[in-house]
């Protein structure tokens, strides 16, 4: 018999072999890295784009820069040749190992549009707006880690996520894909999330650039701005997250900016972003929004969902304008370099393969930020939390028993093939997409199973008498409200729809331990609030929602959510009242004046002395919160420090908001800074924030440059934009910083 190899012996044996295959695939890796240079990973983005880009023909060229719709929008339509379907598609090119884009939406999961994949479901990510009010970057970005993990497990590569427009009106219809009021919160959430799918290998897009801040006639209306006021707006939310999430794309928006199509807006994309900004990245279309071959030459890089445009320009007639020389061949070079130069800095040649997904880790993910972001907005009596001796709880409306309510559009995750869909009807390209879609996740079932000695009931609210019977024999009353908000339509008005206020009136009348749940996209107003000892905002909470908020409801978990926006009293407190557009015939072009500038919600509300419903920042706990030892140095910039304390008997999270109160030419009211802290009772931290100059400073647009003002500066440390909060002051040297 021959002898057994000792396990020395094959370890040697087995060592010899590997040496032979790595020093014979040196030669082959050398070999490959001579032929295609642009493989060498030890070169940058930029340097290897520019080396494949020298390698394409004009027509592989041409293929980069337009792609189709990738799913079923039209009868007849069909995928695209090695499509998985998804929102959008640009081929690859194999000889030279380009791989296909693959193209999804977005920002809160992997969508499935019109289920172009048979059965497939993903984690459903709380409403950006939510995810803003957690005031926690970490969040958000465990969010976009969550979304770039699950598109690469697809094959997916390009996420149309980063909605970072601002809430310039509480009617807007994406306000829940976005991230609030205030530039540095929505640039900070926003730009983590970016960085979050981004570090996945997939190239997350920052959208819908820019001023896209209504619904009504959104191909038509003209954003009318001045340059500073948008600088230190919305723009400066775009560079902030930008600089924070460094998206390897941006998309332009459907709207007119100062009289240009944001798609072919020579300023935003060539002056702004590509210029003053340094944008190395490429800038990708809205679905539709191109109207000619020389948006190439004013800043376009990409032509998506080409089928939705009267024709594919960037196809033969970008290839005429340059063989007839009207548009420089230099120019489609560099936008094919900067598609390249993204998918290389992605990582999309050099970790091209599926990665394995945990649901349930997903899915905890999306529970946490759900926890995080619901807002306790009032809490009379400590009425919350739910007592466990509660014995009679009668929860009414708002589809309770079948789960929690997303917001519609785009931006819809399928997360269980068995989730309740509503059709709600409508006309228009997205009428298709108009379904109130309730994520699984029954709060009148969480709640059963986290007080399973109560007798809970649930009444659909559908006969508000019969609700209020029940009511009168409940020891108190979960009532849920809910707005649906989508894409493509702003509200009518700030009521709950379909009779809910009256719904709502009617049971805190019949009980006056009448606890209201919200599910907006947005602010409300609430003509019951008097009546009414709680109310808690769950925006639109996740896959995981109805677990969520019988977390907060029943005290599991203590609610820590600030508001992102300002609750108005009435519409009437915002610069326009009635939404500009309406009742116009699509086609017609129409200006929006933005006459508020920077002013954007809770700021204009400081200027005119306006009294919010809820301010910006507002959220209670179920503990208290001191502020102390409020230090604040000065220098180039401001640099605040103070004391955190938790004076109540629970332990809790807090978001201390830092505001800058005066500067030397008047009054202001800015956030400057905020921080997200877990505090046992008793316990204190010292935090310290250091403000962005931009914040302190007034853009100039005769110099193109910030300006910031020498001398005294007020700041204060606050609960909200409407708390006095405990102030200091420094003083500061004048300064310049470029744009």
């Amino acid at each position: 018999m021959k002898p057994t190899p000792s396990i020395a012996a094959r370890l040697a044996r087995a060592t010899s072999v590997t040496a032979l295959i790595v020093a014979l695939a040196l030669p082959v890796a050398a070999a490959a890295t001579d032929t295609q240079p642009w493989q060498n990973t030890s070169l940058s983005a930029d340097q290897r784009a520019a080396l494949l880009e020298k390698a394409l023909t004009p027509d592989e060229r041409l293929s980069l820069v337009h792609g189709p719709m990738a799913m079923i929008f039209f009868p007849g339509m069909k995928l695209p040749k090695g499509a998985i379907g998804s929102a959008g598609f640009i081929p690859g090119i194999p000889r030279l190992g380009i791989p296909a884009q693959q193209e999804s939406d977005a920002s809160l999961g992997v969508t499935n549009p019109g289920n172009v994949r048979p059965g497939d479901t993903a984690t459903a990510l709380p409403s950006s707006l939510l995810l803003a009010a957690t005031f926690n970057p970490d969040l958000a970005f465990k969010g976009g880690v969550v979304v770039g993990q699950e598109a690469r497990s697809r094959g997916i590569n390009v996420q149309l996520a980063g909605g970072v427009n601002l809430a310039r009106d509480p009617r807007g219809g994406r306000n829940f894909e976005y991230a609030g009021e205030d530039p540095l919160l929505a640039g900070t959430i926003a730009g983590a999330a970016i960085k979050g799918i981004e570090s996945q290998h997939v190239i997350s897009t920052m959208k819908h650039f820019a001023i896209n801040d209504q619904e009504t006639g959104r191909n038509f209306a003209n954003s009318i701005i001045s340059e500073s006021a948008m600088r230190e707006s919305d723009l400066l939310a775009f560079q902030i997250a930008l600089e924070t999430g460094q998206p390897g794309s941006v998309m332009c928006s459907y709207n007119l900016v100062n009289g240009a199509y944001a798609c072919g807006n020579d300023h935003l994309l060539n002056t702004v972003l590509k210029g003053d900004w340094g944008y190395k990245g490429y800038v990708m279309s809205d679905w539709g929004a191109v109207k000619s071959t020389d948006f190439a030459v004013k800043g376009l890089d990409q032509q998506s969902g080409e089928q939705l445009d009267k024709q594919v320009w960037f196809g033969a007639p970008l290839k005429a304008a340059i063989d007839n020389g009207s548009i420089p061949a230099a120019r489609l070079s560099d936008m094919s370099r900067r598609i390249l130069r993204s998918m290389f800095a992605a990582g999309l040649f050099d970790s091209p393969a599926p990665v394995t997904v945990d649901r349930a880790a997903n899915a905890e993910v999306s529970r946490q930020a759900a926890a995080e972001g619901i807002v306790l907005l009032k809490n009379e009596g400590n009425l919350l939390p739910l007592a466990a001796t509660a014995k009679n709880i009668l929860i009414v409306g708002g589809h309770a028993d079948a789960g929690v309510l997303s917001g519609g559009g785009s931006s819809q995750v399928t997360s269980d093939v068995n989730q309740v869909a509503i059709p709600v009807g409508g006309e228009g390209m997205m009428a298709a997409f108009n379904r109130m879609n309730f994520h699984t996740s029954s709060p009148v079932k969480a709640l059963k199973d986290r007080l399973p000695n109560a007798n809970i009931r649930f009444d659909t609210g559908r006969y508000p008498a019969e609700a209020a019977r029940k009511a009168k024999e409940a020891d108190l009353v979960i009532v849920f409200g809910n707005q649906w908000m989508a894409e493509g339509d702003d509200a009518a008005d700030l009521s709950l729809p379909d009779g809910q206020d009256a719904l709502i009136a009617t049971l805190a009348e019949a009980n006056p331990h009448t606890i209201v749940v919200l599910q907006t996209g947005g602010a409300v107003t609430m003509p019951w609030l008097g009546k009414t000892p709680a109310v808690i905002e769950a925006w639109y909470s996740g896959q995981k929602g109805g677990e969520a908020i019988a977390d907060v409801l029943t005290g599991a978990v203590n609610p820590s959510g600030h508001l992102p926006v300002t609750f108005p009293q009435s519409i009437d407190q915002y610069p326009r009242a009635t939404m500009p557009g309406l009742g116009l015939p699509d086609g017609q072009v129409f200006d929006v004046h933005y006459d508020e500038g920077s002013d954007i919600g809770y700021r204009r509300f400081a200027k005119l002395n306006q009294k919010a419903l809820f301010p910006f920042g507002h959220g209670l706990s179920y503990t208290q919160f001191a502020y102390s030892d409020v230090k604040v140095t000065g220098g180039k910039t401001l640099s605040v420090s103070f004391k955190v304390t938790n004076t109540g008997a629970v332990a809790g999270k807090d978001a201390p908001q830092v505001y800058l109160d005066q500067a030397p030419g008047g009054a202001v009211k800015r956030l400057i800074g905020f921080s997200k802290v877990s505090l046992a009772p008793g316990e204190s931290t010292t935090v310290t924030v250091t403000a962005d100059q931009r914040l302190l400073s007034r853009f100039d647009e005769k110099t193109g440059q910030w300006l910031q003002a020498g001398g005294q500066y007020n700041v204060s440390v606050a609960h909200d934009a409407e708390d006095a909060g405990v102030t200091g002051s420094a003083t500061l040297v004048a300064g310049i910083r470029k744009p």
